[in-house]
């Protein structure tokens, strides 16, 4: 599995998460496995658990740099999309930050409407200017 598919894939336990908040991530990962949805991947594992154990930090950073929105009116699509690319940004060091937002953008324009790609891609480099990147 390509480090992108690893990301999509990320992506899609961390958007169905967002509906099974009662679920733990690893809960989520294991049925996806089970119903042959999802292979078992180190990296989008890793990515994934990262997400919500810092999902207060990786909110608050989607939500000091909305301009003109409230988080909680963005779709979960770009949610989770957000979510994966600043957790990479904050926690994976070694992937430059460059690659994270690209990335995010690609897999918006795949999964998302045409104008997210945009919006996360703004979004993302209001971030690393937040954290002095």
């Amino acid at each position: 599995m390509t480090r992108r598919q690893a990301r999509e894939q990320a992506f899609i336990i961390v958007f169905e998460k967002s509906f099974q908040d009662d679920l733990s991530v690893g809960e989520i990962i294991d049925n996806a496995i089970e119903a042959g949805v999802l292979e078992r991947e180190d990296f989008s594992e890793k990515l994934s658990k990262t997400v919500y154990e810092n999902l207060d930090t990786v909110d608050s950073l989607i939500a000091e740099n909305l301009v003109g929105w409230r988080k909680d009116r963005i779709s979960k699509v770009a949610a989770s999309i957000l979510r994966i690319a600043i957790s990479e940004i904050l926690y994976f060091p070694d992937i430059p930050n460059k690659v994270s937002v690209n990335e995010a953008v690609e897999i918006a324009k795949t999964y998302a409407p045409a104008d997210d790609a945009g919006f996360i891609n703004g979004v993302l480099s209001s971030v690393l200017k937040t954290i002095g990147e």
